[in-house]
């Protein structure tokens, strides 16, 4: 894998989860556009550099040092690249401070340095939390990939932040330079958390801004709702994925005895799902993580897995993450245990699961989804 070289370090970098002959590198032409513009500006040692949903570390790994560098942003398994790629680079794991997204920033920041994200909504909340953060003078520089740089998040950067240019392509990335207006912008309300309510279960459900489908009820999830396991007892049970919660506050009010852990790499997921449980279950007993799946779970530690496994890691498209979930829930069922999933017909989720588990059944369909029953 080719090394990141900038101005401001030379790394050797890694992506998160690893993969066996991993054919993505942990960085890529923005990262770089961005470093070079701040080297530019011959930032001094004690400016404050905020860094915004940066992939896995290469933007804050490389200022360490040079800067006074922080790094936010919504994914535990980006959190976690920053920490394996400063050990890797000969730095502390703990060296750069991080703060989820479903945290308040301290500033003021002199510069904002941020990673388009795929979810506008998110880039819109960490732009409306900027309010009140940001040092006189300071500029917010956004960078994508161009194909992946939508014309609204010039809007969103006019909108919240101030005056915006817009740089020339490089390497087919572009740069978006905001400097920033506080007296034009005044105190700015944000439309976020969402909230919408089912009729079955008949619960309301509030939605930070990176929550997947935080307007309605995925499709996917709506299939799969009428088909959660009943009569589980004292079952322990782990919402994977879990989004907003919706599966494990359905699941737990059909089985007022069972054990819940709801996971999601996203900790405004889990911020949402910790809420949404409160409100439904008060004070029941519920594990409520940010984590890389199950991968810090027990083996042979849960009874019944729900999944409704993503198809994406940000811009990348594929099964390699569904297909690591099912393996997790192996490892962390006991025997004879259960994963029960929602899958697109066409992605062929039968077959792989068949690959892990002893047996696979089809416990209900769709036009376009299936629901599976895999057991251990």
């Amino acid at each position: 894998m080719p090394s990141l070289e900038t101005p401001f370090a030379r790394l050797d970098l890694i992506r998160q989860p690893e993969q066996q002959d991993e054919p993505l590198q942990a960085f890529d032409a923005a990262d770089e556009y961005l470093l070079n513009y701040l080297a530019q500006q011959q930032p001094s040692a004690d400016t404050r550099v905020l860094v915004l949903n940066d992939s896995f570390g290469a933007l804050a790994a490389s200022l360490l040092g040079k800067v006074q560098v922080i790094s936010s942003g919504d994914s535990f398994l980006a959190f976690q690249g920053l920490e394996k790629n400063l050990i890797r680079n000969g730095q502390a794991f703990d060296a750069v401070p991080s703060v989820p997204a479903s945290e308040a920033l301290m500033g003021p920041f002199d510069r904002v340095l941020v990673r388009v994200p795929k979810t506008l909504a998110l880039l819109e909340e960490q732009l409306i939390r900027l309010q009140g953060q940001l040092a006189p003078g300071a500029q917010v520089i956004a960078g994508a990939m161009i194909k992946h740089l939508p014309r609204a998040a010039g809007d969103l950067l006019e909108r919240y932040i101030g005056p915006v240019h817009a740089s020339l392509a490089v390497k087919k990335a572009r740069l978006l330079i905001a400097d920033a207006d506080a007296e034009a912008k005044g105190p700015v309300t944000s439309p976020y958390p969402t909230r919408y309510r089912l009729d079955e279960p008949a619960i309301e459900l509030l939605n930070h801004a990176n929550v997947f489908c935080r307007e309605g009820l995925d499709i996917g999830t709506r299939a799969f709702l009428p088909h959660l396991p009943k009569n589980l007892g004292a079952a322990r049970v782990a919402d994977l994925g879990c989004g907003n919660g919706v599966l494990a506050i359905a699941s737990a009010l059909q089985n007022p005895e069972a054990l819940y852990t709801l996971v999601d790499e996203s900790f405004m997921a889990v911020q949402s799902a910790a809420e949404n449980w409160r409100t439904a279950l008060g004070d029941r007993q519920v594990i409520v993580r940010a984590a890389d799946g199950l991968a810090g779970q027990e083996p042979q530690s849960l009874d019944v897995v729900l999944c409704n496994p993503p198809f994406h890691q940000q811009q990348v498209v594929g099964d390699f993450l569904a297909w690591r979930m099912f393996q997790q829930a192996r490892e962390a069922l006991v025997v004879g245990g259960a994963l029960y999933i929602v899958g697109n017909r066409h992605l062929g989720y039968h077959s792989k699961l068949a690959r892990l588990f002893r047996g696979v059944e089809q416990v209900a369909a769709t036009p376009k989804f299936v629901i599976l029953k895999a057991r251990k």
